[in-house]
């Protein structure tokens, strides 16, 4: 979609006039740039229609007086002291995104928004134009998004389209390209696939490492590779390296969770539903679709993006429930479910991480429990932490960014859940605390690095949605929160 910003009056297309509850009077700034007929046709419209006094109400004229071509809609945008831009923006893109116009404008002069406000604006509305109509035979005309250009009028444009270029147009992308690889096929996007799509992102300045299953077995990463070994898909781990800070700066990790489909394995799950499990790799997507945004926008900081594949199948040669496996570290894993793989894959992937880039912080994502999901539901991500500052951290650079987190527990007592008679721990616990147990079993491969689990089950994916900004299956959370963290502390 074409994203524009100028100071004048569109010569067709549709254009969208928001006004707010504190005023009855046609937009100052936009009754100035009228002739007198369409101000008192827009006017008379607004005087005497039901327009005033409900958030969202709004109303169409076609073509008034010396604006031949274009559609006028005049919109209720609320009251101004609790006005979100980018919630606005995908509204608006929501209601006239399947219309005839292409063309949609924005007339925010008179709403006079800060310049962040004014890129944010386009970003709800990107955000909300998006569909995944790619394997469709034919195009679904009462559902495709017809709107290709976007164009927001400002009074001063320089510094809208600068914040819009330089911060958010990137880390929409990147969310973006989260949203694509999680709606992605099983059978289109597998670990060796999905680690070719990454590669392609060296044009956006990323440097990208694939290693495939011979130098993983010379790493003894036996965790990650059993969990594919029951696939004819080969596993892969894919090191992306994003170097804007000091030469000599320690790097922060994102590790994701990027099972292509997961199957349970040998504990094979129930079949209603199992579809979905296609966006079981929604924690990778967040790091890979974060990369992306950093290196577009030229971060100032040092960033690692970590990312285990593999296919989770119940094959003849898959592992069994009860087999003990050596991870990369040394620790022995006695499988009590080989559905509990995240974990698996995560295990040895932190380790990676930690041995070989010795970060100054990890953050792993991971669509990794279903107690999340009982736990939060999928507003919130489960957050884990081993440091208190970490957890501040995170809670201040997620209320800026419409990502959810809520801190659960890490304590001894749960950890001792995770003994086992015959290995150094089991990978799966039964009699509740799911998700905490799941996120001990994490720590025990970070070290005494600062480090951050966020369980994205349910939040990475929804099937019912009622935000306007969340069009599709795959949500994409977690990239404007890891972007944000970096912003927030690792910009130099």
């Amino acid at each position: 979609m074409d994203v524009t910003f100028t100071n004048t009056l569109p010569s067709s297309g549709h254009l969208l006039v928001p006004f707010f509850d504190e005023t009855s009077d046609l937009p100052a700034a936009f009754s100035s740039q009228l002739g007198e007929g369409a101000r008192a046709q827009l006017q008379a419209v607004l005087t005497k229609s039901k327009l005033l006094g409900q958030k969202g109400n709004h109303l169409t004229t076609v073509s008034p007086e010396g604006l031949t071509d274009v559609s006028v809609t005049l919109w209720n945008a609320g009251s101004k002291s609790d006005f979100d831009a980018e919630v606005f923006g995908a509204e608006v893109m929501a209601a006239f995104r399947t219309r005839e116009e292409s063309e949609l404008a924005f007339h925010l002069i008179n709403a006079a928004l800060p310049a962040e406000d004014v890129a944010r604006v386009a970003v709800g509305a990107r955000l909300a134009a998006y569909r995944f109509d790619k394997h469709r035979s034919k195009p679904q005309p009462k559902n495709e998004t017809r709107v290709t250009s976007l164009t927001l009028i400002v009074n001063e444009t320089e510094p809208a389209l600068a914040s819009y270029q330089n911060y958010y147009g990137p880390v929409c992308d990147g969310h973006l390209q989260a949203r694509d690889l999680i709606n992605e096929p099983a059978n289109v996007l597998f670990p060796k696939a999905y680690a070719e799509r990454i590669k392609a992102l060296e044009e956006c300045g990323l440097e990208v490492e694939v290693l495939d299953e011979k130098k993983m077995a010379a790493l003894k990463m036996n965790a990650l590779l059993g969990v594919g070994q029951g696939s004819a898909r080969e596993s892969q781990l894919v090191i992306m390296k994003w170097m804007g800070g000091g030469k000599e700066e320690a790097p922060v990790c994102f590790v994701g969770k990027g099972i292509t489909f997961d199957s349970g394995g040998i504990s094979l799950k129930p079949s209603n539903g199992m579809w979905n499990m296609k966006g079981d790799m929604g924690g990778s997507a967040a790091v890979v679709g974060a990369m992306q945004a950093l290196a577009l926008r030229k971060a100032k900081a040092n960033v690692i993006g970590i990312v285990a594949l593999a296919e989770n199948m119940p094959d003849g040669n898959a592992q069994n429930p009860g087999d003990v496996i050596t991870s990369m570290s040394g620790q022995t894993i006695e499988l009590q479910s080989t559905d509990a793989e995240g974990r698996l894959v995560l295990a040895d992937a932190l380790w990676y991480a930690k041995e070989t880039f010795q970060p100054k912080a990890m953050v792993d994502l991971a669509t990794l429990t279903g107690a999340k999901l009982v736990a939060l539901g999928s507003e919130h991500a489960a957050l884990f932490t081993n440091q208190d500052e970490l957890a501040q951290e995170f809670a201040s650079s997620s209320s800026k960014c419409a990502e959810r987190t809520w801190r659960l527990p890490l304590l001894p007592e749960y950890d001792r859940m995770l003994d086992s008679e015959t290995a150094d721990m089991k990978n799966s616990v039964a009699g509740g605390a799911g998700s905490i147990t799941a996120a001990q079993f994490l720590q025990r491969f970070v070290g005494e690095i600062p480090w951050v689990h966020l369980d994205i089950a349910g939040s990475a994916t929804k099937l019912d949605r009622k935000d306007p900004r969340e069009p599709s299956f795959a949500v994409g959370f977690g990239v404007r929160l890891l972007n944000q963290w970096v912003a927030d502390y690792y910009e130099s």
